[in-house]
């Protein structure tokens, strides 16, 4: 065994080499290192020869990263500090790597599907479909020039987009060479670039002012002198269009002029329609679904049951006593018998006008699975008034059961109740 003496600390030898590692890089070492990959980088000419100079800048990035190189003098403000000088010069050096970089068909294929997106997702004016659909048709001829495709652009967008799309696939199949294709590569990036501007040149409904987009639908074209009023041109030309059953231009003005006033007006159009305002559906469906009242009135009058899902949702619980009114008329104007039941629910609640309109509800209605209900309302509710309109529903349902059960009440405490029983027995 070893006697105290000779327990001595023995040096750390891989701590040692790593010190010794640290310190000896320079900065002058590293800025000529720095010198040499700026010259490599320069004589590249392939893909091979700039992947050898990234790996040199790696290396000088490691040593710089372990170099021990002195600190700047903090009282000294013009001092330079080595270290972030050559960071910098580094990072350059990297920019101009990739700028050499390439291009490649990958980013060919990527301005093409992009292009394809925007043919076919973009809201296009009359002139700025012609302007696309000739950009595509361009690009697909200059295209060919590099790679065989049989792209066609057809006779409208959805073509034009279903072409762009073989491009892409066919560039993608030519399995391109960054070095052999080189001048493929570039031909058809200035292709797709050009097809790329042209998209963005090409217009849009969002590049017009309001009014234009108005006029460009050819809006305004129902007003003459003899016919234009006072009050807006929008609100006439709406009126005119209504009557001549355009509710595409009614609803379309309605989306894009943002104006109360209007949307009122073109609501008050729409529920004077009734039925016939069916083709401005989804709009209002639309604007029904923000719980706005006018809306829900319109669709109710429309009496188009697939409104009625939306609907049942604004009928739950006891929050705002006039949405669930003006609901529940609009699902008894509607008349689906999927109602039923979440309009009966509603005979519950605890307040008196919402109640009153579930029954008139289940009245328009009319099915014989309410009458069960609406005589428990009419026997036991302690408003007069809903009970008036328990018995007025069952006289709408109209079977020999409902008017019976109405019918009871023509000696009542309430002459409204009477009223309403001495018709059921009438009939």
């Amino acid at each position: 065994m070893s006697n105290g003496d000779d327990e001595t600390d023995a040096p750390d030898e891989d701590a040692e080499t790593e010190a010794d590692s640290a310190t000896d890089v320079s900065a002058e070492e590293l800025e000529s290192r720095l010198d040499d990959a700026a010259e490599e980088l320069e004589a590249a000419e392939t893909e091979a020869d700039l992947d050898a100079a990234e790996a040199t800048l790696d290396d000088i990035e490691s040593d710089l990263e372990a170099a021990d190189l002195p600190e700047p003098d903090e009282d000294d403000e013009d001092a330079e500090d080595p270290r972030e000088e050559l960071e910098s010069r580094l990072s350059d050096l990297r920019d101009d790597l990739e700028s050499q970089r390439g291009p490649y068909a990958e980013d060919v294929v990527g301005l093409v599907e992009d292009a394809r997106s925007t043919v076919a997702d973009s809201e296009w004016t009359d002139d700025g479909e012609t302007e696309a659909h000739e950009a595509v048709a361009d690009f697909l001829a200059a295209s060919e020039e590099y790679v065989d495709h049989d792209a066609d652009a057809g006779e409208d967008l959805d073509a034009a987009a279903d072409a762009l799309g073989t491009v892409a696939d066919a560039i993608e199949s030519a399995a391109l060479d960054a070095d052999e294709d080189e001048e493929t590569i570039a031909g058809l990036l200035e292709a797709a670039e050009t097809l790329e501007s042209a998209l963005e040149d090409a217009e849009v409904w969002d590049d017009l002012t309001v009014r234009e987009q108005l006029d460009a639908k050819g809006f305004y074209d129902v007003l003459t002198n003899e016919n234009r009023k006072d009050f807006p041109a929008e609100w006439n030309a709406a009126k005119i269009h209504a009557e001549q059953g355009n509710l595409e231009l009614v609803t379309f003005a309605f989306e894009k002029l943002g104006s109360e006033f209007y949307e009122d007006y073109t609501i008050d159009i729409l529920h004077n329609l009734g039925r016939d305002a069916q083709p401005a559906f989804d709009v209002m469906h639309e604007k029904a679904q923000r719980r706005d009242k006018g809306p829900i009135e319109v669709l109710g009058k429309m009496g188009d049951e697939r409104a009625t899902d939306t609907l049942h949702d604004f009928i739950d619980g006891d929050g705002d006593a006039a949405l669930q009114k003006v609901t529940l008329r609009a699902l008894g104007s509607i008349g689906s018998a999927e109602s039923v039941q979440p309009v009966a629910n509603r005979l519950d609640a605890d307040n008196d006008d919402v109640r009153s309109s579930a029954a008139r509800a289940l009245g328009l209605l009319g099915d014989t699975r309410a009458v069960e209900p609406l005589a428990d309302v009419l026997e036991s509710d302690d408003s007069d008034s809903v009970r008036a309109s328990a018995a007025w529903a069952l006289r709408q349902i109209g079977t020999e059961r409902a008017l019976a059960e109405a019918a009871q009440y023509a000696d009542d405490r309430a002459y409204i109740v009477q009223a309403e029983a001495e018709k059921a027995s009438s009939a």
